[in-house]
C-alpha cells in the first residue's frame, strides 16, 4: 500500500474515533458513510450502523476509563479506512476533505515518511526539519 494512503487511513481512524463522543461526531456520521456509497454501495448502511455501534462502545469504555477498548475501536476504524483505501484510492480526496472539515490543517494531513538503505561504511542523516552535523 502506497505510504501516504496508510498514513491517511491512520489519521482518519485516529481523528474519527476522538469525534465519537464530541458534539462534532454529527457531521462526521453523516459523511463518513458517504465515503463508502461512492466506493462499496452494498455497504453504506453497514457502515452507518458499525459507526453508532463503535460510538456507544466508546462511551461505555470511557464512562469506565477502559482505554484498551478506545485503543482497539481506533485499530478496527484505521483497517476499515485502510481496506477502503487500498480497494478505492480515488476516496482519498473526499476522505481528505472531510478531515480538513473537522480537523486543524496540520492534524488533517499525514504525517511524511523517510525511508533510507545503506551498506557497507555509508552514513545516511534524514531529518524532518533542521539537521545540523559538526563531523570536525
Amino acid at each position: 500500500m502506497d505510504p501516504e494512503l496508510a498514513a491517511l487511513a491512520g489519521t482518519a481512524g485516529t481523528t474519527l474515533v476522538s469525534l465519537l463522543a464530541t458534539d462534532a461526531w454529527h457531521g462526521v456520521s453523516e459523511r463518513l458513510p458517504l465515503l463508502w456509497r461512492r466506493a462499496r454501495p452494498d455497504r453504506e448502511q453497514s457502515v452507518a450502523a458499525e459507526l453508532d455501534s463503535s460510538r456507544e462502545e466508546l462511551l461505555s469504555a470511557r464512562a469506565m476509563d477502559d482505554p484498551e477498548t478506545e485503543a482497539e475501536v481506533r485499530a478496527e476504524w484505521q483497517g476499515r479506512i485502510r481496506r477502503l483505501l487500498i480497494a478505492h484510492p480515488e476516496v482519498a480526496e473526499d476522505l481528505r476533505a472531510l478531515l480538513a472539515d473537522v480537523t486543524p490543517d496540520e492534524a488533517a494531513r499525514p504525517a511524511p515518511t523517510q525511508q533510507a538503505t545503506a551498506s557497507g561504511q555509508a552514513r545516511i542523516y534524514q531529518a524532518g526539519r533542521d539537521l545540523r552535523l559538526d563531523q570536525g
